[in-house]
């Protein structure tokens, strides 16, 4: 039994494993903000970003968060809104 259930546990791991890596923004491009008002609004919360990119209609950056941990994440381009993100511990 115990078998079974870790082969159903790795399996659903893998099926959902892809659904997080197609992170996409349905924007249209007339309603997004400006990448000047974003990299402003990531500033303020203490994040600092190296690196950005536009990505699937999405705002993407690596940087650090506010305790200095490294990241990659992904926003909404409209309202900011954070859709996925990675720590690199």
């Amino acid at each position: 039994m115990k078998k079974m259930l870790a082969a159903f546990l790795v399996s659903a791991a893998v099926v959902s494993a892809p659904a997080m890596a197609g992170v996409k923004c349905d924007v249209p491009k007339d309603e997004w903000q400006s990448e000047q008002a974003f990299r402003a609004a990531i500033k303020a919360k203490g994040w600092e970003i190296t690196q950005f990119e536009i990505d699937d209609g999405c705002y993407e950056i690596d940087g650090y968060d506010e305790q200095q941990r490294r990241i990659e994440a992904c926003f909404n381009p409209k309202t900011f809104e954070m859709v996925e993100m990675e720590l690199d511990d």
